[in-house]
């Protein structure tokens, strides 16, 4: 409780901070900036958006400083404001270039760096800034000293529109020690939120893991992936915060369920059984379990029993409605998983633009962003899923990215251990090149994913953007969990190192 009350004190003087700085556009910013780096902008949620409203209607946005002209163009993006990127123009000379004054300007080149990742398709100029500040940092690094390097190695391997708010904090509570020019108030503020929000993070996840072990999938399919905690920490990049407490519990269960579906479909069953689950998946009924091997009956069942949970949650919400799309989504995914098994048993190689019609839906983000809605409350109305259920371009956009960036990095291991053909294969076949040359082509449609995802998150929305928040957390954590391997199927490197700085080690109070 006294830990409650100091927080909420905190919290009050970073209030009067933000109340101080009103009118001041560029302090504001910073402070704004500072406030999301640190984790902990969910507090302070309206104030955030009075003052960006205030500033992009009040400004003119040409900035004369770089650092302010490109954390104003973030920000406001990332709010859903569609600035124009010419405000940098003034940053180039005649020739049509970065003007060279600029490269001293490290802070200045950071901010412009790490604003281009907010860009759509057609922004020539921010893919420009993007090659330009990324080899002026680079070159720039060996003559800085801490913690300014420290940021940049850190921005260059994960900028922050790609990154997790959580992982974001716990690095900028860590820049900000070291730094002597942050507001006390402030990185204790976020220091303790950190904490306590680790332990109910902690909590929730004790109570999964105990779910979990009921079940015994560890023992009894020995064949799939036991990967509990990491299918929580996926599902905590989607939400953190206290609210979505309920929506957490069920996505969380809906995921490792996935997982383990996801392991009968590639490594275990043989195709008379998938014919078999198929059809019992697409039947949704108890008696369907009769017609099912022993080791199936246990996952059918328990996917009954986590969406009958489900079920009772909505009910008492009065929103039972979200529960059939929920579903639907989920025999969808089957569906998909089945094609791409009588791909694998064929031993055929299909096209690009069968691949990915197929594919786009076994990375399963389709489902996610779906079932992420279920716990959204008021917000999720019955036309957001009826939206989801369309294939909006930005649910297509994650999907993209979650399902290229998979195969891109874990094509070698899926072809080793027996796996339908992955985009890299059927795209070498397909134009005959390289697979260097595969992965190139591949991770430009990635990138173009990304800004499709950007437009999509700009005013007006076609949803609320709570919603479209979690459909691009989702491209995040793919982003994040699959940066130069499979994290999830190889969880014992980098992404055991992140769930423990989430959700084990306490940041200590300075």
């Amino acid at each position: 409780m006294e830990q409650q009350q100091r927080l909420f004190q905190l919290k009050q003087k970073v209030r009067k901070m933000l109340e101080a700085a009103a009118g001041q556009s560029s302090q504001m910013l910073n402070l704004v900036d500072k406030i999301q780096r640190l984790g902990v902008s969910y507090h302070f949620e309206t104030e955030i958006e009075t003052a960006l409203q205030h500033i992009y209607e009040t400004c003119d946005h040409h900035f004369d400083d770089l650092h302010t002209a490109a954390l104003s163009f973030r920000l406001l993006r990332q709010q859903g404001y569609p600035v124009s990127c010419d405000m940098f123009d003034k940053f180039k000379n005649s020739k049509g270039e970065f003007q060279e004054s600029i490269i001293s300007d490290v802070q200045g080149m950071l901010s412009l760096y790490e604003a281009t990742f907010l860009r759509i398709r057609g922004e020539d100029i921010l893919d420009e800034a993007l090659a330009f500040t990324t080899i002026q940092l680079q070159s720039a690094l060996p003559n800085l000293s801490t913690p300014i390097k420290e940021q940049i190695i850190h921005a260059l391997n994960q900028p922050i529109h790609k990154g997790l708010t959580r992982l974001n904090a716990r690095s900028h509570i860590l820049f900000s020690e070291q730094n002597d020019c942050h507001s006390k108030d402030l990185l204790n503020f976020a220091q303790l939120d950190f904490n306590l929000l680790q332990k109910l993070h902690q909590r929730e996840l004790y109570e999964i893991t105990r779910w979990w072990k009921d079940l015994n999938f560890a023992k009894k399919l020995p064949f799939a992936r036991d990967r509990i905690s990491e299918c929580y920490f996926w599902i905590l990049g989607v939400y953190f915060e206290p609210q979505y407490l309920v929506a957490r519990r069920m996505l969380t269960k809906v995921i490792a369920m996935i997982s383990i579906i996801d392991d009968i479909y590639d490594v275990y069953g043989t195709l008379e059984e998938l014919v078999l689950f198929t059809d019992a998946i697409e039947r949704w009924e108890i008696s369907a379990l009769d017609q099912l091997p022993e080791y199936m009956k246990l996952c059918y069942q328990a996917l009954l029993d986590v969406y009958s949970m489900i079920d009772e949650e909505m009910a008492k919400q009065g929103r039972s409605y979200c529960v059939d799309y929920a579903k639907s989504s989920m025999k969808s995914l089957v569906r998909a998983y089945f094609e791409e098994a009588k791909w694998f048993h064929q031993g055929y190689v299909p096209t690009m633009e069968e691949y990915m019609q197929v594919a786009i839906v076994t990375g399963a983000y389709k489902i996610l962003a779906t079932t992420s809605f279920v716990g959204m409350g008021e917000l999720a109305t019955k036309e957001v899923f009826d939206w989801v259920s369309n294939d909006p371009l930005i649910v297509q956009a994650a999907s993209i990215v979650s399902r290229l960036t998979d195969d891109i990095v874990g094509h070698k291991f899926e072809q080793n251990r027996g796996h339908v053909a992955s985009a890299v294969e059927c795209y070498m076949k397909q134009h005959g090149t390289t697979e260097e040359e595969a992965i190139v082509e591949l991770y430009k449609q990635v990138t173009n994913a990304w800004k499709d995802m950007n437009a999509e998150c700009l005013f007006p929305t076609k949803v609320p953007m709570p919603l479209l928040v979690r459909v691009l957390n989702l491209a995040r954590v793919i982003n994040v969990l699959y940066k130069d391997e499979d994290g999830y199927t190889h969880s014992r490197t980098k992404v055991k190192k992140f769930v423990t700085s989430v959700l084990v080690d306490f940041v200590p109070i300075s």
